[in-house]
């Protein structure tokens, strides 16, 4: 390939939409139809790049995947037992404000009223899904609160924002593990699944993606809270040591990480992509948020670059030249070591592309425009 390969980061984000656009009219990514976060992550990763770049034909792509499922009430079909759902709603607030269109407001107010129908922990935790029970996962942070977030700022619903910092800061009491910085995947408060730790209720196991969703909620809460809310001093600090973490697990010669985040020795983990690009974009926003001190800062600014390089380096292409990111875990539900390791991997699966366009725009401004194409 090569005469079109893409030289900057930005160029690389809209190499990946396009390939994606050239394979499936917007109604037909998969699963095709549906109202889900595997086309939501990537339609938002192709928000962020249509901000940057203004092209009409990326904000009309999305305005076709949400049509093709909102009708003209602001009706739409979605699971309505689960966190997942949530996500793609982060498209409608955009579209709400181009068009005027209330169909968009109307549907996101869907989505925040499913939030009052969830189950919950003792404490007020979100169970992930109704047939997790009393389970909260990672995942579920990104899903649901950055949508509420937004929605608490577009609709004047101010509470959401409690909301939110409540279910961050219950993950942080029973899922991070001192240690290591990391968090676990998964919590069950009462103790009775086969993976959940008989004293602490967690899953044994640092899982990429999710940790990489955990980074993209917060590093994304951050730009939603007042600039003057304690809250966001707070998100702040423990952004700061997660990156800290994330860098302390890169892995040195390919600048990714690991399936199991913290077993890159173990000779059947292997080195996600999905993961990888997520922690990425983590890396890359911290350093714009000004969070951290100046050496932290060139210490993350390095890594997020070695990062971004790693993954240039295992992007494919195919037969018509479109881009193809490799080594994406299907998803995933919480286990232990075996059921990580050994879960299928998957090419150019939604949630990969989506954080893989993610990164790329955050890296732009981490390449002087006359060094962005080295790679």
């Amino acid at each position: 390939m090569i005469g079109s390969r893409p030289q900057t980061p930005m160029e690389w984000a809209q190499k990946a939409c396009d390939s994606l656009m050239d394979t499936y009219k917007a109604g037909e990514l998969p699963p095709a139809h549906r109202w889900h976060y595997h086309q939501g992550v990537f339609l938002c990763g192709m928000e962020l790049l249509w901000k940057k770049v203004g092209e009409e034909r990326y904000i009309d792509y999305i305005q076709e995947y949400v049509d093709d499922l909102v009708d003209e009430q602001g009706n739409l079909y979605f699971a309505r037992d689960e966190l997942d759902a949530v996500q793609a709603g982060l498209l409608l607030f955009n579209l709400h404000e181009r068009t005027g269109k209330p169909k968009y407001r109307v549907a996101a107010g869907k989505l925040r009223h499913l939030l009052l129908t969830l189950n919950r922990t003792a404490e007020g935790g979100y169970w992930h899904k109704d047939k997790y029970a009393h389970q909260m996962w990672l995942d579920g942070l990104y899903m649901a609160g950055v949508f509420s977030l937004k929605y608490a700022n577009a609709y004047g619903e101010e509470g959401l924002r409690d909301e939110v910092l409540h279910q961050e800061r219950l993950m942080r009491k029973y899922m991070k593990d001192e240690t290591t910085g990391l968090l676990y995947h998964a919590w069950d408060e009462r103790r009775r699944m086969p993976w959940a730790n008989p004293e602490t209720g967690c899953s044994p196991e640092f899982w990429a993606r999710s940790l990489g969703w955990y980074g993209l909620a917060v590093s994304q809460f951050m730009d939603e809270l007042p600039v003057d809310d304690s809250a966001r001093a707070e998100l702040g600090v423990e952004l700061a040591g997660f990156v800290h973490a994330l860098i302390r697990y890169q892995d040195a010669a390919s600048g990714l990480w690991y399936q199991v985040v913290d077993k890159g020795h173990e000779p059947d983990n292997w080195l996600e992509t999905s993961g990888s690009c997520l922690f990425v974009y983590t890396l890359a926003r911290a350093v714009k948020l000004g969070i951290l001190p100046e050496a932290a800062a060139q210490e993350a600014a390095a890594a997020a670059r070695k990062g971004y390089e790693g993954l240039l380096q295992v992007l494919e292409w195919d037969e018509q030249e479109r881009l193809v990111l490799p080594d994406i875990c299907i998803g995933t539900g919480a286990g232990d070591y075996n059921s990580y390791v050994t879960r299928p991997k998957v090419s150019n699966d939604l949630h990969g592309v989506g954080a893989l366009v993610m990164a790329c725009v955050e890296m732009q401004e981490l390449y002087p425009a006359e060094g962005a194409d080295r790679v």
